[in-house]
């Protein structure tokens, strides 16, 4: 196990990236239709959906390439405990039962984002590397 913990810097970007990605890929559902939702959207998009629709679009994007990794991942697990209290939480308690496991799982991944950072791989790292010390 040592021997995993030396990747961790890289384990914690691909994280970040994929997770980037898929929450990404929510946003341009919403706004561009693609890829095309199970759930229809309706058009236009209410102003609360359009909404998460940039947060999602430019939260995704942000985090997929670590810049401003922090401050992102602190704001987009709002939005993901607004739709699961909204959303989800109206339809029973236990989130297997209400479909609101990924709204947590983003809520939580992004939190740990939040205080990790961008890890390897991020333009956080570069920008850090690129401003000399005082």
């Amino acid at each position: 196990m040592n021997r995993l913990a030396a990747f961790a810097p890289q384990i914690l970007a691909l994280q970040r990236i994929i997770v980037g990605l898929l929450f990404l890929e929510h946003g341009t559902s919403k706004l561009f239709g693609f890829p095309e939702s199970p759930m229809p959207m309706p058009d236009p998009l209410p102003p609360m959906l359009l909404a998460s629709a940039v947060l999602e679009l430019v939260g995704g994007a942000l985090l997929a390439v670590g810049l401003f990794t922090r401050i992102t991942a602190f704001i987009v697990p709002g939005e993901m405990a607004v739709a699961y209290f909204m959303a989800h939480a109206p339809r029973g308690f236990f989130p297997l039962v209400n479909m609101g496991e990924p709204a947590i799982l983003y809520c939580f991944i992004f939190l740990y984002l939040a205080a990790a950072g961008g890890g390897a791989w991020s333009l956080d790292s570069l920008r850090s590397k690129a401003t000399p010390a005082p």
